[in-house]
């Protein structure tokens, strides 16, 4: 575990100049500041390849083309470039959260940081807001959306499996240097769990679910949510997509559901070679909102002119449409191409997030 800044001895920068000035008593990965023991420092080269180091006491970052010693970065300034025993050298940077969510261990997959800013915005998250958040999977988003609600607010995580919750546990508390007094993890299925959150009175502002079925959840997140509160799903397939719309509709007290995807094209530049690269962030999923109405009242459905054939017994109770118009079937992960996760998979990121820290 880090310790808190402010039970380390800050040292003098090594050019003799004065040491740095006291930080606040915060810890992990989330501020800024000289670095301290116990930081996470990522080391680029010339290259732009990228290392990943925990500072401790007498530590030292081997690799083939020579040793960099801990001490060179305790007590320097974020951003500083540094030199190894061989004369190789690196720029020191302390890890964003971007860096962090993509290089994490993980054995659920990951909502991808392109998504996770698209859920704080188009979901709202805002500081004091009280979040239930159902598929927590390998942490990264319970990570993002625990520094939107900021001390004030909470996150409530539910998630089915106890393996993926440890996971996300040890993500979370790896990023933030500790527990996060904001958070809470329950292991169970969120149409038990989620009701007991507000026996008398909607409880939460917003509800993000990120699972195989989130339709069968609306039901139930309808109870918890205040009257304006915004429910919003993350799905991989069209057919899921379509699903859960449909039953927004069905509950009659969700406004006109509305669902989109982001793609992130990055672009090459050097000198007057400035064009796209050749790979890009396409898509990963799809992103569905809607408002909850005022409690029992229902929703006003927006005029449209239905597209030929797209309301037609016929056609939406016929097999090859299954899972789209508000089907009945059951899902599984197969049904979405999802693969497995084998247990040997998350006892490999458990130990890789446990060595991680002090690597």
């Amino acid at each position: 575990m880090l310790e808190r800044m402010t039970d380390q001895p800050q040292p003098a920068a090594h050019d003799g100049a004065p040491g740095p000035a006291p930080r606040a008593p915060r810890r992990g990965l989330d501020r800024t500041g000289p670095f301290a023991l116990g930081d996470k420092v990522q080391l680029a080269d010339a290259k732009n390849r990228l290392h990943t180091i925990t500072l401790r006491p007498g530590g030292e970052f081997h690799s083939h083309r020579g040793v960099l010693r801990h001490d060179q970065l305790i007590g320097a300034e974020d951003g500083v470039v540094v030199e190894n025993s061989h004369g190789i050298v690196y720029q020191a940077l302390r890890p964003l959260y971007a860096d962090y969510m993509l290089a994490m261990p993980r054995g659920a997959a990951i909502i991808y940081p392109k998504d996770s800013a698209q859920i704080l915005m188009w979901g709202d998250i805002f500081p004091g807001a009280r979040v239930l958040e159902a598929g927590v999977g390998s942490g990264g988003l319970t990570t993002a959306l625990l520094r939107a609600v900021g001390p004030e607010g909470s996150v409530h995580s539910i998630e089915r499996r106890e393996d993926f919750a440890e996971v996300a546990r040890e993500n979370v508390e790896t990023f933030f240097g500790g527990e996060h007094p904001a958070w809470e993890l329950s292991v169970g299925d969120f149409q038990d769990l989620a009701p007991a959150l507000s026996p008398e009175e909607p409880a939460v502002d917003r509800v993000v679910l990120d699972m195989l079925a989130p339709w069968e959840c609306v039901d139930s997140a309808a109870e918890v949510l205040v009257s304006g509160g915004v429910f919003l799903a993350y799905v991989a397939t069209v057919t899921q997509l379509s699903r859960t719309a449909e039953a927004l509709r069905a509950h009659g007290e969700f406004t006109e559901p509305f669902a989109w995807e982001s793609f992130v094209r990055p672009w090459h530049l050097e000198g007057l070679a400035v064009r796209p690269e050749h790979r890009m962030n396409a898509h990963t999923g799809f992103l569905l909102t809607a408002r909850r109405t005022a409690h029992g009242t229902q929703a006003l459905r927006r005029t449209t002119r239905p597209a030929p054939g797209s309301r037609l017994e016929e056609e939406l109770s016929h097999p090859d449409n299954e899972g789209f118009g508000g089907s009945e079937g059951e899902w599984s992960t197969q049904d979405v191409g999802e693969r497995g996760v084998a247990p040997r998979k998350l006892k490999r990121a458990l130990r890789d997030i446990r060595q991680g820290r002090d690597r």
